[in-house]
């Protein structure tokens, strides 16, 4: 089976329900601060859930970015791995995320998964409608952008820190909000 996306980073959510869209944010913070390695992709998915399955199904390693339900307090960073991921996913805060447990869920019915699928995030305050994130949250984007970056390497693909004047590689982005006009 050839699959030609050694690592997909993934950012998640719904930019328009406050917290739920950190994912996407985190995305968008990650590729202006970070260059990406050869054999990464980066996609800003926001809330397209199964039309995603192309890209995880092609990928060796994803890591998904989304705000996760946790009992820990706001902003809190989570992470969880492999079988932790669905059931994380399939009783969530918004109606997208019943998109990416039917994305994980087709991966694995079809037999391509990824070898290795991470859930990075933070613990959202407030997922009710509106385009502002809570302070904690906002306050936490950096960090959680530095552990996307961490386990990134840990995977053996290392992002290397943007200078001032350094455009944007669009070859390793899709923008799922363009559509919005977002």
């Amino acid at each position: 089976m050839d699959r030609p996306t050694p690592l997909l980073i993934l950012g998640l959510g719904n930019l328009l329900l406050g917290d739920d869209g950190l994912g996407v944010a985190a995305v968008r913070q990650l590729l202006e601060r970070y260059e990406a390695p050869a054999g990464v992709r980066v996609l800003d998915g926001g809330t397209l859930g199964l039309s995603l399955l192309p890209h995880l199904e092609d990928a060796e390693r994803a890591i998904l970015v989304d705000a996760i339900s946790d009992d820990a307090p706001v902003a809190s960073f989570v992470r969880l791995e492999g079988e932790d991921v669905g059931p994380a996913v399939a009783a969530r805060l918004s109606p997208h995320q019943i998109g990416v447990s039917d994305l994980l869920e087709g991966a694995r019915w079809l037999g391509r998964s990824p070898d290795v699928v991470l859930l990075l995030g933070l613990v959202p305050g407030s997922i009710e409608l509106g385009l502002d994130r809570s302070p904690a949250v906002e306050a936490s984007l950096p960090e959680l952008v530095r552990r996307v970056v961490e386990e990134a390497r840990a995977l053996g693909f290392p992002f290397r820190a943007r200078e001032d004047d350094a455009p944007l590689a669009e070859d390793h982005t899709a923008d799922g909000t363009a559509p919005l006009g977002l």
